[in-house]
């Protein structure tokens, strides 16, 4: 039997400051047990034990470091956190139960009573949702703008205004903000602005760099890869995660062990992925926008795309999210979906399978008929994530949509 050796005294790799991306996605964050296991360890408990009262007293108030409890400190998730921190080029991680409550996490601990919010309308419809109906109910007001006008951010802004809140690319209408231009916008008047990195990863994007003071991230899409999990993330300086730590080891919306070290997996892979979905998003793109029977093609690789080169400046890359216009409305939009045989027809993202939805009636459904007509989600629009297939067979199960709606 090996000796036994304390396990909060962890046995760290190999230093790798400096180290490229792809090396951080796969190196960073790792912490060995005396087992020198070479995957990470998961660590499935609720609680850890002390030696001592003393040493139990001292972990409780902060005296002295260690785990205490998973709700807010576990092994796993730690290394997770490390991980991604290291990735977005920021100083500290905490991770969370799901996307949305990464988003709950921040503006509960960041925000409160009288503050003010200037939100993208071009975001997920639950966020839309959340910030319109919910911290309304908290005496936090959010004023909503259209993403790539810069007057109405700066119109927008008041002397309340705590924080600016926008995902780019957006969903899922792939529009793009200019984000050093909007970190400046809101420095300006001592508010943070928060970005959800969702679509692009720290593999083409890492808004920290830019001028951003958090990034957000649902880690159950591309962070995974496989739709495996749910959680989420938030990264930044280490003053105001530990305000958001703060709240969620108060409110309780952890990460489970297990999802953690799924995580982990899914960032090893990240960079390979995200240049493979990019490639083959790219290709659908150019080979959509050549059927007459589509309106519009929003992707930020075309070149006919508004905001084209602001994306090739902020991105290394564009990402596996598309959507498209296509002749007629829902009753085509919905027979266009039907007619796929192997796309899944879900919501997610950043899955290794392609996915193909109707924003109108599902991520974008709970928003009212005026608020989808000015975020643009019209009932001819369909969202598709690009998997991993083969670029050739995604595009015979597209035809075969447009034959089912009668548009070949």
């Amino acid at each position: 039997m090996a000796n036994s050796v304390k396990n909060d005294s962890p046995i760290p790799v190999a230093d790798i400051s400096g180290a490229e991306l792809e090396t951080i996605a796969v190196r960073a964050g790792v912490h060995r047990t005396h087992e020198l296991e070479h995957s990470e360890a998961i660590f499935p408990t609720s609680s850890f034990v002390f030696n001592s009262a003393a040493e139990a007293a001292a972990r409780f108030s902060g005296e002295a470091e260690g785990n205490i409890y998973s709700r807010f400190t576990n092994p796993t998730v730690q290394m997770f956190e490390e991980r991604i921190a290291a990735m977005e080029c920021g100083e500290r991680a905490v991770a969370t139960a799901s996307g949305m409550a990464a988003i709950l996490s921040t503006c509960m601990a960041l925000l409160q009573q009288g503050d003010h919010v200037v939100c993208s309308r071009s975001v997920f419809g639950t966020t839309n949702v959340f910030f319109e109906k919910y911290m309304a109910k908290f005496g936090i007001e959010t004023t909503f703008v259209d993403l790539t006008d810069m007057d109405q951010w700066r119109s927008a802004v008041g002397d309340n205004t705590r924080m600016l809140f926008l995902e780019t690319p957006s969903n899922p209408l792939c529009e793009i903000a200019d984000i050093t231009l909007l970190a400046g916008i809101a420095h300006e008047h001592d508010a943070l602005l928060v970005v959800d990195n969702c679509f692009c990863t720290p593999a083409l994007q890492r808004p920290l760099l830019l001028g951003a003071d958090i990034v957000i991230h649902s880690a159950t899409k591309y962070l995974d890869g496989q739709g495996r999990c749910v959680g989420g993330v938030v990264v930044g300086k280490n003053q105001q995660m530990e305000e958001v730590f703060g709240f969620l080891r108060s409110a309780g919306p952890t990460m489970s062990p297990f999802n953690a070290w799924v995580f982990l997996k899914g960032l090893e892979t990240l960079c390979l992925r995200m240049k493979a979905h990019s490639e083959s998003a790219l290709d659908i793109a150019k080979w959509l926008s050549s059927k007459a029977s589509v309106e519009a093609v929003f992707y930020t690789g075309l070149e006919t795309h508004a905001q084209h080169e602001l994306a090739k400046q902020q991105q290394s890359g564009f990402g596996g999210v598309l959507s498209f216009r296509i002749k007629g409305g829902k009753e085509e939009a919905w027979k266009f979906i039907d007619g796929t045989q192997f796309l899944s027809i879900t919501a997610n993202l950043g899955d290794t399978k392609s996915t193909i939805t109707h924003p109108a009636t599902t991520t974008h459904g709970r928003l009212s008929d005026e608020s989808k007509m000015r975020s643009g989600i019209t009932d001819n629009l369909i969202r598709v994530s690009v998997g991993l297939e083969s670029v050739e067979d995604i595009k015979k199960d597209l035809q075969l949509g447009f034959v089912a709606a009668g548009l070949s």
